[in-house]
């Protein structure tokens, strides 16, 4: 709402703003007060020479807007819109890779890695990330009984090994959930990664013989050439995230390197040193 105080003069007639809100940068309008002297007005004027004023209220609504404003509302949501809350996180986004097969499925999700707090405020890598692999046997055709999946959880080194794999190579993983601890042995998981015997891909064959439950699975389940190149792509790009090397690299700041560098300035050549 702008408050506008009209006034006739001799010179003609004018608009004042009282108090205006923000406008668009297209709007007429500015946030001061400034006559605009309309001379032909004075035709309908009887006398010249008498003046007075009147309030006038406008209520104007702009239809104009910048292009970063436009792109502003086109794409924020009312949720986006509110304030941060302290100590609120990011909401976390989950993402994955399925392949769907006659007798399985293979979903392949990231997990992240876990940072540990120091006495400094720092942050340091407590734990890397890891790839999670989830088996389900097919319950029926284009059905799988994901109550029944069996995991295994590739480390970093291990996903190194089946990104390096060639046409004819293959590599195998033992995995003891329980190593270390009182059931250390009674749950034994081997995954095998293969190639095809008409070299159209690998298959994933992961076997599950768990003592506690007596029960023993195998899964298997083909992949295709192309669907091991994504698998493999998703790896490479995934690897430094597991490893953390993306928080280390958005926390890096010049002005930080440089108090580095003044504080030891022989620690840059300090391999060439020795």
């Amino acid at each position: 709402m702008l408050n506008l105080s009209q006034s006739v003069s001799p010179y003609g007639l004018g608009f004042s703003i009282q108090n205006p809100k923000k406008l668009s940068s297209f709007n007429c309008f500015k946030p001061t007060s400034i006559p605009f002297a309309t001379r032909k007005f004075d035709v309908f004027l009887t006398n010249p020479q008498r003046s007075y004023s009147k309030n006038v209220f406008f209520s104007v609504k702009s239809q104009y807007l910048t292009p970063q404003e436009q792109q502003q509302q086109r794409f924020s949501s009312p949720a986006s819109s509110l304030p941060p809350q302290p100590g609120q996180l990011p909401p976390r986004v989950y993402v994955g890779y399925t392949i769907y097969k006659g007798k399985a499925a293979l979903t392949v999700e990231p997990r992240p890695p876990e940072f540990a707090p120091l006495d400094s405020g720092a942050f340091k890598l407590s734990k890397e990330g890891f790839v999670l692999l989830q088996f389900a046997p097919a319950s029926d055709v284009r059905q799988y009984d994901w109550s029944r999946k069996q995991v295994f959880s590739l480390s970093v080194a291990e996903i190194g090994n089946i990104i390096s794999l060639g046409a004819r190579d293959s590599c195998e993983f033992f995995h003891d959930p329980f190593k270390g601890r009182s059931d250390e042995g009674k749950v034994r998981k081997v995954l095998k990664v293969e190639p095809l015997p008409d070299g159209s891909g690998h298959f994933f064959n992961l076997g599950v013989q768990n003592r506690l439950t007596n029960s023993d699975e195998n899964i298997y389940i083909p992949i295709t050439k192309s669907e091991f190149a994504v698998l493999v792509s998703a790896f490479n790009f995934i690897v430094p995230y597991l490893l953390g090397w993306h928080t280390f690299a958005n926390s890096l700041k010049p002005e930080d390197a440089s108090r580095v560098n003044n504080a030891n300035p022989r620690s840059a050549d300090f391999e060439w040193s020795r």
